[in-house]
């Protein structure tokens, strides 16, 4: 099974592809039977999550805070 860091990188990866894709042929919001099919909100919910995958992937690094006390 794959851990956090993997799966995450797998998701953002995938979002990522699928936005290339659809940048390279765009397809226009239409309505069928009375529903809507909005390409352009995909691509902003496919951008959320690539963002969403970037922050989690910035929490998993370690990190080091350094500080100074005075007295």
């Amino acid at each position: 099974m794959l851990n956090d860091r993997a799966q995450i990188e797998c998701i953002r990866g995938l979002a990522l592809a699928q936005l290339v894709e659809l940048r390279a042929s765009p397809k226009p919001t239409y309505k069928i039977d009375g529903q809507t099919v909005s390409w352009e909100s995909y691509i902003r919910s496919l951008e959320a999550t690539v963002d969403w995958c970037d922050r989690k992937l910035i929490g998993l690094d370690p990190f080091e805070i350094r500080s100074q006390g005075y007295t």
